[in-house]
């Protein structure tokens, strides 16, 4: 437009909007390259995680599903607890 109006645009000027546009396009680039990536990532993880439950099933319970703890154990727990808030700083 500025050539139409007879203007002469300085060089710095046209070559920062080079750069800046070949930042945005390299930006672009990147993001989507890490998108892809990390998309993949999901369904490959995924994808073997149903792999193994399929083949390896859990036999007997889960981790969660431990022991009930003793009622010794919980007198030691609650007077751990007790002591650490009864501390003054």
């Amino acid at each position: 437009m500025s050539i139409l109006l007879g203007l002469r645009v300085p060089a710095y000027r046209t070559i920062m909007t080079s750069l800046i546009g070949s930042g945005i396009e390299l930006m672009l680039v990147g993001m989507g390259t890490v998108f892809v990536f990390l998309t993949a990532l999901v369904f490959a993880t995924s994808f073997m995680s149903n792999l193994v439950l399929r083949y390896f099933p859990e036999e007997g319970g889960s981790l969660s599903h431990a022991e009930d703890p003793h009622a010794e154990e919980i007198a030691a727990i609650t007077a751990a607890i007790h002591m650490h808030r009864s501390k003054e700083p």
